[in-house]
């Protein structure tokens, strides 16, 4: 019997989750923290994606300990405050969200790239007088050429690191949080554990790819310890540095296994940034990554990286390249796109009964909109 075509609005089961659709507002870094916790900022920004309707929202990388985080204004999850304030945003984004939609957090650890300045004020090194910190990576290797030299983690460092992963995964859970992302790629921590372009170490912790994984491994196993199964678990991996002698995909794939054989329920298949590198930029340009790690993981997997269009998302999903797929700057652009796809691709979903009136079939001026082009995109 031939197995129905999937679509991007039926529902997914993602470990002991079933989402309501394919679609998730991917982790994008807001630069907007007080010393890790979160502000009205991030309660107005989630706030508005959990009205989206997308089928899981995560919250952007957040540092699990202090010297992690990127910039000085960079989400955290390593102080008390952190955590209230985070619980904060959670709970008044829940409050406004359709049954069913899940809400993840994104563990991460900035490594050699902390310490820099946020992108709309240069994205370069902390320099004297912004109050730069001493960077942590696999090796002493600097991300860049103008970029300060890291300090090489050892035995105690990679310690204090896993005690933060595995803190900050008790301190999610406490929050309430459906899912816990790891962050292992963009070129942070433990991207920059599995990449031989930024781990040159020696010791059972660098060469071959086994022992490459070995750190990475050590943290998903830690969260996975500390985390109920009533939780899904996930991580995001850079399944190509686009440069010669970096992390390949087949190694990828590997790693992916790796984190099933950890239990972790899906993985979020991204690429590039652990060093410069010119990346093949265009409309779904990672995808046939995604599609390559489903198939050779056998993993649930999300694809994410210039997916826009209702028509382009249902395709990957369709067309079994992907399980879902995950959109930033297309929300940003568009905050009710899942409402504007739904749409396009007929199907139905529940708007907040405050907000029903402007539904399609409920609004003329709609048509109006369409007809003049405005919407949907």
């Amino acid at each position: 019997m031939q197995r129905p075509v999937p679509n991007l609005f039926d529902p997914l089961k993602v470990g002991p989750l079933t989402l309501p659709n394919r679609i998730a507002v991917s982790p994008m870094c807001q630069y907007s923290a007080q010393d890790g916790s979160a502000t009205d900022w991030h309660l107005q920004h989630l706030m508005q994606f959990a009205l989206a309707r997308a089928g899981m929202v995560v919250v952007e990388a957040t540092a699990v300990e202090r010297a992690g985080r990127i910039t000085h204004k960079c989400l955290g999850i390593y102080s008390d405050a952190n955590e209230a304030a985070l619980g904060r945003a959670l709970k008044a984004a829940r409050s406004v969200a359709a049954p069913g939609t899940a809400f993840a957090i994104q563990l991460a650890h900035a490594g050699r790239k902390a310490s820099v300045q946020p992108p709309f004020q240069g994205a370069q090194p902390l320099r004297s007088g912004e109050e730069p910190w001493t960077t942590v990576a696999p090796s002493a290797i600097p991300f860049a050429e103008g970029w300060p030299q890291p300090q090489a983690l050892d035995a105690a460092g990679l310690d204090a690191t896993l005690a933060s992963f595995l803190q900050a995964a008790e301190r999610s859970v406490r929050i309430g949080f459906d899912a816990i992302e790891l962050h292992a790629a963009h070129g942070y921590l433990l991207h920059q554990f599995l990449s031989p372009l930024s781990n040159q170490r020696s010791d059972q912790f660098g060469g071959a790819l086994e022992n490459r994984m070995r750190f990475p491994l050590q943290a998903a196993a830690a969260i996975r310890a500390v985390v109920p199964r009533s939780l899904a678990l996930g991580a995001r991996i850079s399944a190509s540095d686009w440069a010669e002698g970096g992390f390949s995909l087949a190694e990828a794939i590997a790693f992916a296994r790796a984190l099933k054989a950890h239990g972790y329920d899906y993985v979020c298949v991204s690429s590039g940034n652990v060093v410069a590198s010119k990346i093949p930029f265009a409309p779904g340009f990672q995808v046939p990554l995604a599609e390559k790690v489903r198939a050779g993981a056998g993993l649930i997997t999300r694809a994410v990286g210039m997916i826009v269009e209702p028509m382009q998302a249902q395709e990957i999903v369709a067309s079994g390249k992907a399980d879902m797929v995950a959109l930033a700057r297309a929300f940003l652009d568009d905050p009710r796109w899942v409402w504007h796809a739904a749409e396009r691709l007929g199907a139905s979903i529940p708007y907040p009964p405050q907000y029903a009136r402007a539904a399609p079939q409920a609004w003329p001026g709609a048509q109006l909109a369409r007809a003049a082009g405005q919407s949907p995109r």
